[in-house]
């Protein structure tokens, strides 16, 4: 799994819930460009009397997958306009990259700014995950400074507004 999310050619997901009676109660897509390995959990090898035999399975755990990068289709039953869904997809996409630890450092960043729970925030506040990022991140020594640049692309993208004087909002 962490080889298909790490190719280029890794797929979208989309993530469907029904009831009882098959009814489809929830359809959410996951772009591509939001998995990362710190969403994929490893679970245990099946035991040597299993019909697959050693088989290595593994978990997706969409709630660390930043809240933009789940795009709700269909939700309690009721299908959103598929206008909202193609515009939701045209947003995020910006946030695509190649690499896939700039991306890893951008869906943290992004997870951490969606923590706060005001539209508007400091960069302090941000900082105040700097030690979470620390144990992710063990080798990197400039954290900050890290932060500072996933804010600047998130800036650059639209996704937030930086107010001066180390203030910021939340745009989308």
């Amino acid at each position: 799994m962490i080889e298909r999310i790490s190719s280029d050619s890794n797929p979208d997901l989309f993530v469907l819930q029904y009831n009882d009676t098959f009814d489809v109660t929830r359809l959410m897509l996951i772009p591509r460009f939001f998995f990362v390995p710190a969403v994929i959990e490893k679970r245990k090898q099946l035991p040597p009397t299993a019909r697959r035999a050693n088989w290595v399975g593994c978990n997706i755990l969409i709630e660390d997958i930043p809240e933009q990068g789940r795009i709700t289709v269909i939700r309690d039953g009721i299908i959103h306009d598929h206008r909202d869904v193609i515009q939701k997809y045209s947003e995020i996409k910006q946030l695509q990259t190649k690499s896939l630890a700039s991306r890893g450092w951008l869906m943290d960043v992004l997870n951490c700014v969606n923590a706060i729970p005001n539209d508007v925030f400091t960069l302090r506040e941000v900082y105040a995950f700097a030690d979470q990022l620390q144990a992710k991140y063990i080798d990197n020594q400039n954290i900050k400074p890290k932060i500072r640049q996933q804010l600047q692309f998130l800036r650059d993208k639209g996704f937030i507004e930086f107010l001066g004087r180390g203030e910021y909002r939340k745009k989308l």
